[in-house]
């Protein structure tokens, strides 16, 4: 019996055993963790922390789900792996042998040799156990520093608040997000951060060192400019990298991240990796070469789950879509959006001052045919967004059916027609707003 072991019980890892337990009753399937016995959903840690959920919440399986699907889970820290003999090696020198090895051992998150950056009281966010430090870490806390202007930080910035503690943000670079997001959005986030959420937010602001107390805790941080701020906590945000130190200097081939290809393999045979801690040796079309979102790992999931069981399949994501929360207001992007222009894109931008929402397109200037889609405070239908990009729907037709994307509750209020308002003025044309098409919408 073949027997498939999966280091990683992340989204990837699990989605990944659960597609090849469809497609297969007879392999053995064995999942390792050293985060925690059971698979959890990640996006729910700050939740936990904030008392919206326990932890037995975030669970989407019973405990009892693994056993009747035929499940094995190990709960232990792999330290090394002996490729040529097909078997891992765990830090209690227990030994597993497996015919094929999927690698799904996620993030950690990014230092950057900073001074005092292993002191207690600092911090990333991204497992269980950070979870638990920062319950521990946040107790007596007054004032919190966080560095990096990313989704992790902001989430840390809404736990931390929750709890009445003071937040100073640090970011680099002259906007928030800004090598993410256009200048506008940037803006609205930024405004909302401050002037809703009394965040001390820094631009242009980096941090130099982390001082210590008698103790060896933080007690303040130095900024590159030499200013000194005092704080009890310091969360850093400045992004994740794949978790492969244990990998390197070993048969497999890493660069950032595992190399693998479009079908998720390694140069190994019988080596799979999925997830934030695989990197492709060709990236497709304008992605990253790593891809450290939830839903992509899913999909690498379902993807490898189907290949290693005898049905090749290649990961192909489709359109580039993200969602995330910044405190009170709801983002989501389809397709492309890069903070600049490219050469023959237009954009068109809206925004509602009073109620912190804003709509982008971005088109081709030559055929207005749609490349990407940035919306906040506004929920659009993801099904509508993703084929109007695959069809190549023109700015124009996208605008007269903006109605059926709209997926906002019943009573909200509709802002199609101010938009499309401002675009006839912006682009002298006399475009006009269609009623919802719910047979188009059906037909999807």
């Amino acid at each position: 019996m073949t027997h498939i072991v999966i280091i990683g019980n992340g989204i990837s890892g699990i989605t990944a055993a659960r597609q090849i337990r469809k497609n297969s009753k007879s392999i053995q399937i064995t999942v390792v963790s050293c985060e925690t016995k059971y698979f959890f959903s990640r996006t729910a840690l700050m939740y936990i922390f904030m008392g919206h959920m326990k932890f037995e919440d975030t669970k989407p399986y019973e405990d009892d789900f693994w056993i009747k699907n035929n499940i094995d889970l190990v709960f232990n820290k792999v330290e090394k792996i002996d490729f040529l003999n097909k078997s891992l090696i765990f830090e209690n020198n227990l030994t597993l042998a497996y015919d094929k090895l999927v690698l799904a051992v996620g993030s950690k998150p990014n230092k950057f040799g900073w001074k005092g950056q292993d002191l207690k009281g600092v911090q990333g966010l991204f497992s269980y156990q950070d979870l638990q430090l920062m319950e521990a870490n946040s107790k007596n806390t007054k004032h919190a520093v966080l560095v990096g202007g990313g989704l992790i930080g902001i989430e840390m910035a809404e736990m931390l608040l929750s709890r009445n503690i003071k937040v100073t943000f640090l970011v680099r670079e002259e906007n928030f997000w800004g090598n993410v997001l256009p200048k506008e959005e940037s803006n609205l986030i930024a405004k909302h951060i401050v002037n809703d959420h009394h965040v001390d937010l820094r631009f242009q602001t980096e941090l130099q060192e982390i001082i210590s107390d008698e103790d060896g805790k933080v007690k303040a941080i130095i900024t590159t400019n030499g200013e000194v701020i005092n704080c009890q906590f310091v969360g850093l945000s400045v992004g994740v990298q794949p978790n492969i130190d244990f990998l390197k200097n070993t048969e497999l081939k890493v660069n950032k991240g595992i190399l693998v290809n479009h079908f998720l393999e390694t140069n190994i045979h019988d080596v799979y990796a999925l997830g934030d801690c695989a990197e492709f040796v060709e990236p497709i079309g304008n992605r990253k070469s790593i891809e450290q979102v939830w839903y992509t790992g899913r999909m690498m999931g379902e993807a490898l789950g189907k290949t290693i069981v005898g049905t090749p399949t290649k990961y192909a994501p489709g359109v580039w879509f993200n969602s995330a929360k910044f405190f009170d207001i709801e983002y989501q992007t389809y397709g492309w959006v890069f903070p600049k222009l490219n050469e023959n894109e237009s954009t068109f931008y809206w925004e509602n001052k009073t109620s912190k929402m804003c709509l982008r397109f971005v088109f081709d200037k030559n055929n207005f045919k749609v490349k990407g889609i940035n919306v906040f405070g506004i929920r659009l239908r993801h099904e509508v967004c993703e084929q109007w990009i695959v069809q190549e729907k023109t700015i124009q037709f996208i605008l007269e059916h903006l109605l059926d994307a709209n997926f906002d509750p019943e009573f909200y209020k509709k802002h199609e027609s101010e938009i499309i308002k401002q675009f006839n003025i912006q682009y002298g044309m006399t475009i006009q707003l269609k009623k919802k098409s719910w047979k188009n919408i059906f037909q999807i």
